[in-house]
């Protein structure tokens, strides 16, 4: 961003001899045009951009009205379980003999025992419920079951 001369005076571009009238001095105007211009593209990129972020396994959560849950300084642990019945922690396949181990050591290097189970809606409650009890094994006591949102609320009262 630059400046520009003005030309001040008012001899209407004619040539005068001897002394000149106008002086020209530096314009103290900066165009923000081209700073706006960017901002709103670099806006826009981040946009488009922060969806696809989400680091995860693709499961079908089940709907509920429950609200989201508070977010820690630490990025939260996440076990998925899949619609094959397949375990993973963060977006690593782990065998079921071998959950409990490896969630104490990882609960070892945690500062929280905060731990997110994702399931699909298609496994067993009796599935989900073998996964919570190695979590609660493995060191991670504070499970928050994820869901998506815009499921039944079941209170006939709100609607």
């Amino acid at each position: 961003m630059g400046a520009a001369i003005q030309q001040s005076g008012g001899d209407g571009g004619g040539r005068r001899r001897g002394r000149r009238r106008g002086r020209s001095r530096p314009m103290s105007e900066i165009n923000v045009t081209p700073f706006v211009d960017v901002m709103l593209v670099l806006l826009i990129i981040f946009m488009v951009a922060a969806p696809l972020l989400t680091v995860g396994v693709p499961v079908q959560l089940p709907k509920t009205a429950a609200n989201a849950l508070p977010a820690d300084s630490e990025e939260p642990l996440t076990v998925t379980i899949t619609a094959t019945g397949e375990v993973q922690i963060q977006t690593t396949a782990t065998p079921r003999d071998e959950l409990v181990a490896k969630l104490r050591a990882i609960a070892a290097e945690r500062e929280t025992d905060r731990v997110f189970l994702r399931a699909d809606g298609a496994i067993p409650y009796e599935s989900v419920m073998q996964i919570m009890g190695a979590l609660n094994a493995g060191g991670f006591s504070n499970v928050g079951l994820v869901t998506d949102v815009g499921g039944p609320t079941l209170d006939r009262g709100s609607e």
